[in-house]
């Protein structure tokens, strides 16, 4: 499956924004404190179709089953939120590839 982020939060309002216009430190926060499930990416890793940026390591929170993903997505103008939306199981295992060892 092919994802873009961008394009589903344009198209879509099947997701629900934990927090806005915050900062990198509280997103991790947020991300840590509601999912079940937590892996660390690099920043600058492309998920989803997007670069994920932040202070490294970023927190992408997994859900399986509820089948949803949580993290920090920054556009500019508009600062960070943190996203929950849901996925397949595809792409989860691929987000979980790149978790780096801590």
């Amino acid at each position: 499956m092919s994802f873009c982020l961008e394009t589903y939060l344009q198209e879509s309002e099947n997701y629900e924004i934990l927090i806005s216009r915050a900062g990198f430190k509280d997103c991790k926060i947020i991300i840590e404190e509601h999912s079940p499930e937590v892996i660390h990416v690099k920043a600058g890793e492309k998920i989803l179709g997007v670069r994920i940026i932040g202070i490294p390591p970023i927190a992408i929170g997994i859900d399986e089953e509820k089948g949803t993903i949580t993290l920090p997505y920054t556009k500019p103008c508009y600062g960070t939120s943190v996203v929950e939306l849901p996925i397949d199981e595809e792409e989860i295992k691929i987000i979980k590839s790149l978790n780096i060892k801590n």
